[in-house]
Parts: C-alpha cells; structure tokens; sequence
C-alpha cells in the first residue's frame, strides 16, 4: 500500500511539474510586452493616441470585452504574423514568447 501511496505521489509531482514547464509565464510576458509591445499598446493595454492618430487607426484596449474574447490562439498568431495593415509582426519573438505575452494580455481584462 505504501509503495502504490509514493508511486502516486511521485506521479503526481511529476505531471505537475510538466504542466509547470509547458504553462505561460506571465512574468516573462509581461517583461517582453513592455519591451515589445508597450510603445505602441501602452503599458496597461490602453494604447498610445499619438501613435494610432500616426497609423490612423483606433487601438482596443488589450483588456476589452472584444479583445480577450480572441482565443488564445489568435492572439498568439497576431504577434506572430501581425493583424490586418496595421500592425507588422513583434521582431525577435519566438512561439513560446508569444504564449507568454498572451498569458500577460490577458491579465489586463477588464
């Protein structure tokens, strides 16, 4: 019995510390929006008036009903591959660093 207890156990550390490793990381996400993302969404998703008056173009906030109601999946590819003609893909961010700028994004919901 003890050896089934400690074989569960065991099990259960290391399924958790996989989904550890595989989930986002809001703090490193947070870290590369500043440095990617902010100049243009602003640092709380608000979005810089100077910059879309620029682009001419209205920025939703990042924390907006319409935009946290994109999956995952399509914020991920957004940074990637960027959106419409307003908005290039993010330089030097690689899949995993989107995931954590999505696992950010989505902090700022309103």
């Amino acid at each position: 019995m003890k050896s089934l207890l400690l074989t569960l156990t065991i099990a259960i550390v290391v399924a958790f510390a996989a989904v550890s490793l595989s989930a986002s990381d809001v703090a490193a996400g947070k870290d590369l929006y500043m440095k990617k993302c902010a100049s243009c969404h602003g640092q709380a998703g608000e979005g810089k008036d100077a910059i879309a008056k620029t682009l001419q173009v209205q920025f939703k906030h990042l924390g907006s009903k319409e935009v946290q109601a994109r999956t995952d999946a399509d914020l991920k590819k957004i940074i990637l591959e960027g959106f419409e003609k307003t908005m290039k893909p993010v330089k030097d961010v690689d899949a995993k660093q989107a995931d954590d700028i999505v696992a950010f994004v989505r902090t700022l919901k309103k």
